[in-house]
């Protein structure tokens, strides 16, 4: 190893050694993941940003080389990877499955069936993603069940109907909150009307608190942000968002968000200690100030862009935070078919660029990239930077797809209602 070479393993050493801290921080301990593991919905730091460095910068036209493909099922849920294994939640035969796939082979591990059929209006199956830790895999189906599965084998260590336990009802597009764990809890957006959001003990599946009450849940996970040099569990809720002591479940703060079928869905973002939301339905987006006050903590509004005129309006798709900017997908009028691909200006609100009908999908980022699935069933390839939209590929890969991507080891994970899919995105 030259001196160069050297003094670059020793950097790439001390960056993954970084994030893990950073990862494994906030939730105490989440057992032995590697800093490249996307366990969780929206990855490491439920962002949708990999740490992960050395990937593609050139695009076959057919493509990066496909590893492997596997029969999967219905559904909208996304792919956790941890240790070797992909987990993901299908509808097929009748019931909701677990899953749990080989990463190298796509070789099923095991299956488990965790619920009958869920059937909605907006698609048939679960929404929410599974998180891995400390050898459990929790998952949360499409009526609103969470269990906590053995990630070795399958099996049931504990199950509850959040739903049903606290008096509520589904939510009328599914129940879509994918688990958060903070501590020793697990910790899902319920909606019912005494228990906004219910936190039970990871170990045993007894309920630890509740918090938050006369709000829907909406469709969005709750997310552990630093507000106010403060660790909050932030849940952006059918009609609010709250922000709640983790621990306690004690409420904080609170700041109506009221959107058009209760349709909040992206997940609440952190920067620069402030608080970013975004709501399709022709909302809009927020930039909120949370500070200490003499009641407890005060919320104001840094920047606001709302209605027909806004920047951002995030429909399903939680935007990506990079060095600054926001990237993400504004969807124009009430779920209609125009979208565009913007940049924002995060402490301002300002438009820098957008890629005018783009179309919907979902995105992640890494290496300075951004790694983009569309409804049309592409991957798109495009340079993360504010000054320009600059393409760097785009190749059919799948059928039509609602599912954020997922990274791992320099492998892209990808799902439709039929398929899951491993592209390798390494660099060679």
């Amino acid at each position: 190893m030259s001196a160069s070479d050297n003094r670059r393993f020793t950097i790439d050493s001390l960056w993954c050694l970084l994030i893990t801290l950073i990862v494994l921080a906030p939730s105490q301990q989440l057992g032995s993941l590697a800093a490249a593991d996307w366990f969780q919905f929206l990855g490491p730091q439920r962002n949708g940003v990999s740490p992960e460095a050395g990937l593609l910068t050139s695009w076959p036209a057919a493509g990066p080389k496909r590893v492997w493909q596997v029969a999967g099922g219905g559904g909208m849920s996304g792919l956790a990877i941890s240790d070797g294994s992909l987990y993901t939640l299908v509808q097929r035969d009748g019931k909701q499955w677990a899953l749990a796939l080989d990463t190298a082979t796509g070789k099923t591990r095991w299956q488990a069936a965790v619920s009958s059929a869920f059937k909605n209006q907006m698609g048939d199956g679960p929404r929410a993603t599974p998180l891995v830790s400390d050898g459990k895999v929790y998952v949360f189906t499409g009526e609103g069940i969470l269990s906590a599965l053995s990630a070795k084998d399958g099996s049931v260590v504990w199950s509850n109907n959040t739903v049903v336990e606290h008096k509520g009802k589904v939510a009328d597009y599914g129940m879509a909150s994918s688990p958060l764990i903070v501590g020793d809890l697990v910790i899902v957006t319920v909606g019912a009307p005494k228990a906004t959001v219910a936190a039970y003990h990871r170990q045993t599946g007894k309920l630890a608190w509740t918090a938050g009450q006369q709000t829907t849940a909406g469709y969005s996970s709750a997310a552990l942000l630093q507000l106010a040099d403060n660790r909050q569990v932030v849940v952006f809720a059918g009609g609010v968002a709250l922000g709640l002591e983790p621990k306690t479940g004690k409420q904080l703060w609170s700041y109506p968000y009221v959107t058009d079928y209760d349709c909040n869905i992206a997940t609440p973002l952190a920067h620069q200690g402030n608080l970013f939301l975004s709501s399709g339905e022709n909302h809009g987006s927020v930039m909120l100030a949370v500070k200490p006050s003499a009641a407890g903590f005060q919320v104001t509004e840094k920047w606001t862009s709302h209605g027909a005129a806004s920047v951002m309006r995030n429909e399903w798709q939680t935007s990506i935070l990079l060095d600054g900017y926001f990237y993400g997908f504004d969807n124009v009028g009430s779920a209609g078919p125009v979208t565009h691909l913007t940049c924002v200006e995060a402490a301002t609100g300002k438009r820098m660029w957008r890629e005018i009908r783009f179309g919907k999908g979902n995105l992640i980022a890494a290496d300075g990239k951004l790694f983009i699935t569309t409804m049309k069933g592409e991957l798109v390839v495009v340079q993360a930077t504010p000054t320009q939209y600059k393409e760097l590929g785009r190749a059919v890969v799948m059928d039509r797809s609602r599912q954020t991507p997922s990274l791992s080891q320099g492998h892209l994970f990808l799902r439709d209602g039929k398929n899951i899919i491993c592209l390798d995105v390494r660099k060679p």
